[in-house]
């Protein structure tokens, strides 16, 4: 075979030279790529040719274009060395630019600081969990899944915080459940299997809210078994969980996953005990057998779950109406609990909780009794010298039925860090008979807020006022009286305005309410602004001072000020606000955590209209109705 003939040339160009070293197959532009990869890779520093580094008019030629390698071959291939063609004169007018050591420039957005995504994220939180916000918890998360989808930067912003705060409120949608041919849960196993399968978004989980579907209507006892247990498995993924909100089934002394999930979480800080009859003794009533009480197993396995709770620091203790939990349960349970600083104990009765369980109470700084007929006032008057509880901070008394004046005046006295006091029953507390007190009767240097709601009117309101008019609590900021019929309290008070909401007047049903029980004393919110509003206009029908303006004896002008209720200097604020924004009540109560008739039952509730604006339609931002679900806080209670 023949070797090929060479073609002989004059002159050789550098478009030669490049074809000789890349073979037959020349192609400019692809040798051009290459030649840039290559000088690219060489250099030390890398150097951005966007407009963002470079005005236009000093930007230096790219390696790709056609006015570069038309300089570039002119040089050595033009004939005549006289003529500039106008692909070489732009080369050569131009200055060289000498390129300088630089890093690509970052997006904007990389450079921010962490507290930047944090400020953003809280306040988009703030937003879609404000009580008038028409958004709900699944338009909240599926607005930070968005965030995380424009950046890497966003989305190592947003992962902790999607994951951080998991709320799950609602039925599922038909759709999933027709996709995954499940009944109940789907959501949840959903969760459970992200959470398994990426165990590093498990550790982010701080707080779990799942639905508390089992008191609707076709909820099988078999199927809220099952469904506990699928909530076990997820809290069994999430090993820094500390705490679940939105669903407590009654403990019934038996076995089940739940709890022992939650009693191997050792970051647990708050937990809420519901309290329910003893599954052991409703069988045996049944079957018409002699009830034994508690057995020792029983009390023995309640009292391990608290054994790895190291980190609790809030505790509530709820019965229901034939809750058991006996007098030493109490104590072992205490002393279990080394963190324990928040305790809520309500409804039970005197065999379970009396005045020696007091004097068990470990040191703590917010203690809440409620409904407890073993409570005396001898015990409460013993509490207060309690050397563990001087430094309590909140002292909530509800329902306790104080008799004596003196067991209040007590505990102010004893408790010297008391910030918060909150007196709640039904009969006024009163001085003994024949007995003899100066002013003021009870005071106290440190507080700040009382809630006194006394539903019978008696000489407690008095006393209460006369011990503010004498100067014994100085500290006092706010005070809260529902049951401030005569408005001997609202008159210590700033005087304020206007204290009825705008939304009293739309309230048909409270106002029939009242009207029906004119005669009675009641104690809901509206109640009391509605009066508390009267006073204000009543005060004002009053001429309280009169200006008279007089010159050489003469009279010029006249003025009339009316009056008003309250006492000018005071810097006491009159509040008739709730705990809970929207409701009736002044006190939030254990019934406001376990009311799930309003997630099951939805009326007016969200499907999305919050993104109803997106480009893409409905299909996108719509969803099933859930109810708008706002976490009760359990700092609330204190």
């Amino acid at each position: 075979m023949e070797r090929p003939q060479l073609k002989q040339r004059d002159s050789l160009g550098p478009s030669d030279a490049i074809q000789n070293r890349a073979g037959r197959n020349y192609d400019p532009a692809i040798v051009a790529l290459q030649f840039q990869r290559d000088s690219l890779a060489s250099s030390k520093s890398s150097v951005s040719w966007s407009t963002f580094d470079f005005p236009p008019e000093s930007r230096p030629p790219s390696l790709l274009s056609d006015t570069s390698y038309g300089s570039n071959a002119s040089t050595f291939s033009n004939p005549n060395p006289n003529k500039i063609s106008l692909s070489s004169r732009s080369s050569v007018a131009t200055p060289k630019v000498q390129s300088r050591p630089m890093s690509p420039v970052p997006p904007i957005l990389k450079r921010l600081p962490q507290e930047i995504y944090d400020c953003v994220l809280q306040q988009l939180r703030v937003v879609h969990s404000d009580p008038l916000s028409p958004s709900c918890a699944t338009c909240y998360l599926r607005d930070l899944y968005s965030l995380a989808l424009t950046s890497r930067s966003w989305d190592r912003a947003v992962r902790a915080q999607l994951y951080d705060t998991i709320w799950i409120v609602g039925h599922d949608s038909h759709a999933q459940q027709k996709k995954y041919k499940v009944k109940h849960g789907v959501r949840l196993k959903l969760l459970r299997r992200t959470l398994r399968e990426r165990r590093v978004l498990g550790q982010y989980v701080r707080e779990l809210k799942v639905p508390d579907l089992q008191r609707r209507d076709g909820f099988a006892s078999r199927e809220g078994s099952e469904y506990i247990d699928l909530v076990a498995s997820v809290v069994m993924a999430c090993p820094n969980l500390e705490r679940l909100v939105g669903f407590y089934p009654a403990y019934e002394h038996q076995f089940d996953r739940l709890r022992h999930a939650l009693s191997t979480r050792r970051k647990l800080k708050e937990h809420v005990w519901i309290v329910g009859d003893n599954a052991g003794q409703k069988e045996k009533s049944r079957k018409q057998l002699p009830s034994s009480g508690l057995q020792h197993e029983q009390g023995v396995a309640f009292l391990q779950y608290h054994d790895m709770w190291d980190s609790l620091r809030t505790l509530v203790l709820h019965s229901l109406s034939v809750g058991v939990l006996p007098h030493e349960l109490f104590v072992g349970a205490f002393r279990r609990l080394p963190s324990l600083r928040h305790l809520c104990v309500s409804n039970f009765s005197a065999d379970h909780f009396n005045d020696l369980t007091l004097q068990a109470l470990p040191a703590l700084h917010s203690l809440r009794l409620q409904d407890l007929h073993g409570v005396t006032d001898d015990g409460l008057m013993r509490l207060a010298s309690i050397s563990s509880l001087h430094h309590l901070r909140c002292l909530s008394l509800i329902n306790l039925e104080i008799m004596s004046l003196p067991v209040i005046s007590r505990l102010f006295w004893n408790l010297p860090d008391l910030l918060r006091f909150t007196l709640v029953q039904e009969s006024s507390p009163e001085l003994p008979v024949g007995g003899f007190a100066m002013q003021p009767i009870i005071a106290s240097s440190s507080v700040e807020y009382i809630h006194w709601d006394i539903l019978v009117p008696g000489s407690g309101n008095d006393s209460l006022a006369k011990s503010i008019l004498a100067g014994g609590f100085p500290n006092l900021r706010k005070l809260r009286a529902p049951s401030d019929h005569e408005g001997v309290l609202q008159s210590v008070c700033i005087p304020r305005a206007q204290i009825a909401l705008a939304s009293d007047k739309y309230s048909v049903a409270q106002r029939q309410a009242v009207l029906s029980n004119k005669n009675r004393y009641m104690r809901n919110l509206f109640t009391a602004r509605k009066a508390a509003q009267e006073r204000i206009e009543e005060a004002r029908t009053y001429v309280q001072f009169r200006i008279i303006v007089d010159e050489d004896g003469i009279l010029q002008e006249e003025y009339d000020i009316n009056g008003f209720l309250g006492m000018i200097g005071s810097r006491i604020v009159y509040s008739l606000a709730p705990d809970l924004p929207g409701s009736d009540n002044a006190v939030i109560d254990v019934f406001d955590l376990l009311d799930s008739g309003k997630e099951a039952h939805i009326k007016d509730g969200c499907t999305g209209m919050w993104n109803n604006h997106h480009p893409v339609g409905k299909k996108w931002w719509s969803h099933t109705e859930r109810y708008r679900y706002r976490s009760a806080n359990l700092q609330k209670f204190f």
